[in-house]
């Protein structure tokens, strides 16, 4: 077996941690289907019980945990993956119908579903043409 010392992780880790450098430990992907925007959270390891999604003042908050519960007796030689408490927050803007988001979360993947609000969605607009004026004539008698 061999292992790959790294004496430089652990201030990565620091650095990721206190200045938010490196990947986001909740990679996201973002996409529009029809009239509504699905945000899909990477959440592989984590517990649904400990996700939690809240939208106040127009900004989507997801927190989420993830341990290492290696058991007892157990003796962790390499740990890379992230683990602690996670939060990502998305300004929604005026677009989004806060009233009817969902959430699902399948196979480590949360899915947030936001529709598009009825005034920001696109619609068509009439397009009147200005009717020309009947020249005027006036001080012209028929004779």
């Amino acid at each position: 077996m061999a292992l790959a010392l790294d004496p430089f992780r652990n201030l990565d880790q620091i650095a990721q941690q206190v200045f938010g450098a490196g990947r986001s430990a909740m990679p996201m992907d973002i996409y529009r289907k029809g009239d509504e925007f699905v945000v899909a959270f990477d959440l592989p390891g984590v517990e649904p019980a400990s996700i939690e999604a809240t939208v106040e003042q127009g900004v989507l908050t997801v927190k989420a945990t993830r341990k290492l519960q290696p058991g007892e007796g157990v003796e962790v030689i390499t740990q890379e993956r992230t683990q602690g408490r996670f939060i990502r927050q998305l300004a929604l803007g005026e677009f989004a119908d806060t009233e009817r988001i969902q959430a699902s979360y399948d196979r480590g993947v949360l899915s947030v579903t936001i529709p598009v609000a009825e005034r920001a969605r696109p619609r068509r607009v009439e397009i009147r043409a200005k009717e020309e004026a009947s020249p005027v004539v006036t001080g012209i008698k028929a004779s």
